[in-house]
């Protein structure tokens, strides 16, 4: 008898599942939303922040990661662990912001070898308008669709999902 709640097997599924658990219909329709809903309101907060800031989303994720650190200053490998990017990533964005004067690289004190960036006080006034956009398409684009009882689900089950 087969599983109803069950996907229908493909030969690609099926290979990719031996031996393992294969999620329910129900597991895979949440997961293809949960992407589609991340894609979505990503690609519309990127979208804004480019037409009315000419700046990326990752270059604005940056700069509000050096403006919560301390002395406004990370190690590339913490920024690139912070905004989620490979080094090799994070290493040609801070190239670009440096050429834009939003960020500064610096020697690490307590070790020769190693770099770090730094906001500028140009990155930083550069931050503060760019937020005024960001933070409305957050509100407008996650957060006024959501009451607060979804809010608060929400928030409980990305804080389990990343744990």
């Amino acid at each position: 008898m087969t599983d109803i709640a069950a996907p229908p097997s493909t030969d690609v599924m099926a290979g990719a599942a031996q031996g393992r658990q294969s999620p329910t219909r129900d597991q895979l329709a949440a997961w293809r939303s949960f992407l589609r809903a991340h894609a979505t309101i990503t690609r519309m907060l990127e979208t804004e922040l480019l037409a009315e800031q000419k700046l990326s989303l990752a270059a604005y994720d940056v700069l509000v990661q050096l403006a919560e650190a301390p002395e406004r200053r990370l190690r590339m490998t913490e920024l690139a662990d912070a905004v989620l990017l490979s080094r090799s990533g994070v290493t040609r964005l801070v190239d670009r912001m440096e050429k834009a004067e939003l960020v500064s690289r610096c020697r690490v004190e307590s070790d020769g070898r190693g770099v770090a960036a730094q906001l500028t006080d140009a990155g930083l006034s550069r931050l503060r308008v760019a937020s005024r956009t960001h933070l409305s398409g957050v509100v407008r684009h996650f957060a006024a669709p959501l009451d607060d009882d979804d809010l608060a689900a929400l928030e409980r089950i990305s804080r389990l999902l990343a744990d």
